[in-house]
């Protein structure tokens, strides 16, 4: 049996440990002053290379797939909230027109109460109003409890709309000028031309033309934008209430008078929100 010499194996370790580093430091030199390596450092370095590349290769994979699904996760994410607030956006947007539209409507009934300083008026809301009477009717949230009473002017955006025809507790129905009803929507009124005021009774509606009618006039000289309102003489409405302007004369029916076509300050179509004119104050009160 051979005895082991421990001598003799550090002897091999120490010449292969000189080999390596005499490599390492021939090589070394070489590719410092070449800029080369040699052929054996290049065999390992491909194979190295090659060897990584396949090592790693699918963890490549994996990884860049795992990123492109967090990206198209993300994505859909992103376009739910961007639909969200694009719906959001809509609500908006459409809730700022009504409050747009609201306050101006509001703007205009404040100008036309700060008009009417001469009588006491209520304003108050349209809450209803019937599609088979759109024309002639509609319904507001005041009524008796707020002191309006039956035949009283209504106004709305700075011109007469018509009058109070029933009044409840908390309600009241309002017949507008639009009415083919001849027996409730005369107003007696006064046309201002360059000779002087002249009276006539408002009681018709033209719907193609979307213009008041008055009839019973007396003077000849009306022009295109004289002004119209009520002259009060009726006894069931107020004076000066503001009605609209002239815009054409045309005979009457039947040849024997003449009819002249009034172009309304409110439009009798679009309204939420009108004016009660109640009566005259009193000198003092």
């Amino acid at each position: 049996m051979r005895k082991f010499n421990p001598n003799k194996n550090i002897i091999i370790l120490l010449i292969l440990v000189i080999i390596v580093i005499a490599t390492i430091s021939i090589t070394a030199a070489n590719r410092a002053r070449e800029g080369e390596t040699n052929v054996v450092q290049s065999m390992v370095n491909d194979t190295v290379g090659v060897v990584d590349k396949v090592i790693t290769a699918p963890g490549r994979w994996l990884a860049s797939g795992t990123t492109a699904v967090s990206n198209l996760i993300n994505t859909y994410e992103e376009n739910e909230q961007l639909k969200s607030k694009i719906d959001q956006y809509d609500e908006v947007a459409l809730e700022n027109t009504n409050h747009k539209k609201e306050i101006e409507q509001l703007k205009k009934e404040l100008d036309l109460n700060q008009t009417l300083t001469n009588y006491q008026k209520v304003t108050a809301n349209v809450i209803t109003r019937s599609p088979d009477t759109w024309q002639d009717m509609l319904i507001v949230d005041r009524g008796s409890a707020d002191g309006i009473e039956g035949n009283m002017a209504v106004m709305s955006q700075k011109g007469l709309i018509g009058r109070v025809v029933e009044v409840n507790a908390h309600t009241s129905k309002v017949e507008l000028l639009t009415s083919d009803n001849t027996n409730t929507n005369h107003f007696p009124v006064r046309i201002a031309t360059e000779s002087g005021d002249t009276f006539g009774v408002l009681k018709g509606y033209d719907a193609e033309s979307q213009q008041l009618i008055v009839s019973e006039t007396e003077g000849e000289d009306f022009k295109e934008g004289d002004v119209v309102q009520t002259s009060g003489l009726g006894g069931n409405s107020p004076a000066d209430l503001p009605i609209g302007t002239v815009v054409s004369v045309k005979p009457g029916s039947f040849g024997l008078d003449r009819e002249v076509y009034i172009k309304p300050y409110a439009q009798m179509y679009d309204i939420s929100v009108v004016t009660i004119v109640q009566r005259m104050v009193e000198v003092g009160e």
